[in-house]
């Protein structure tokens, strides 16, 4: 049963974030502005330092007093390719922190600076020593759920290990919008209209061709992928980017799982402290994450 603060929080952000949103417009600086705002308390009982792997930076989140041998994961934060930061992704990066994950968030570069591949050569780098340490699961939301795809995608191809499993938050998975949610929730959607995610898209792309699947990894063959697990919100016009890409999962005999949930915005997990679908979400992930993990090598 949904809650009644899934519809307050999904009327919060329709009425005050999608506006502004939609004001932006083309201004990446007030998009980053709008993104970075976005305030979540951070759990308490985890901290957080500065870090480097593979020669990015990004941040540390753990439990004190966590076991040598807990399992780990790399998380690699959303905000259209083109804001938000470790930092604005604490409430996640904590969460799955004090349910006893050793988690690093990478800092990757950002667009329109730094267009693809950039972001996806970070994620790359970062996991090659992340999981020359060891095994470990990898979870990102938006179009760090994209990223996640993608490196899992370009792993397959350069010889890298694979992360034991990987759980999508409302990733985006295809940058030609071809999902029937894309119009069939233009008008649902809290937060995004989808004529305004292509200017993002753009930006990111640089030109780039949109069908390469290290952009749109629905595009990719996902034979052999670890396990996955979706988790979107029904009226999402990024919804069937999800749905679309379990299903092809699936076909190829990937241990693929999608969830939608009614009434929630795009990524509403950044709010489970006030969410209960949001404390749901979490604990479905980081359970689904545990259910895959081996024990790795204590390693820094």
């Amino acid at each position: 049963m949904t809650s009644l603060r899934a519809h307050v929080f999904n009327w919060i952000i329709r009425w005050q974030v999608r506006p502004k949103i939609a004001r932006a417009g083309g201004d990446v600086a007030a998009i980053r502005r709008i993104f970075n705002q976005a305030s979540f308390p951070e759990p308490a009982g985890v901290a957080f330092r500065p870090g480097e792997v593979g020669g990015v930076p990004g941040e540390w989140a753990e439990r004190p007093g966590l076991a040598p041998d807990a399992p780990r994961l790399l998380y690699l934060h959303g905000g259209g390719f083109i804001g938000c930061s470790p930092r604005t992704h604490r409430s996640l990066t904590g969460a799955f922190a004090g349910s006893g994950f050793r988690v690093f968030c990478p800092d990757y570069r950002l667009a329109p600076e730094h267009p693809f591949p950039a972001a996806l050569d970070d994620a790359a780098a970062c996991w090659s020593a992340f999981a020359a340490a060891g095994p470990a699961g990898v979870a990102g939301d938006s179009a760090g759920g994209n990223l996640a795809l993608a490196l899992m995608l370009r792993a397959r191809r350069d010889g890298l290990a694979m992360p034991e499993a990987a759980v999508l938050f409302s990733p985006s998975t295809d940058m030609l919008g071809r999902g029937a949610s894309m119009l069939g929730n233009a008008r649902r959607d809290a937060m995004f209209d989808p004529t305004k995610l292509q200017h993002l898209v753009d930006l990111y792309l640089a030109g780039h061709d949109p069908t390469d699947p290290l952009v749109s990894p629905v595009e990719g063959d996902p034979a052999g992928l670890p396990p996955l697990l979706f988790h979107v919100g029904d009226r999402e016009v990024l919804r069937d980017d999800s749905v679309r890409f379990a299903e092809k999962a699936k076909a190829a005999g990937v241990n693929a799982t999608v969830k939608t949930w009614p009434v929630v915005p795009h990524v509403w997990q950044l709010a489970h402290s006030f969410l209960p679908e949001g404390r749901r979400s979490l604990s479905e992930a980081a359970a689904f994450l545990k259910t895959h993990a081996r024990a790795p090598e204590a390693i820094r």
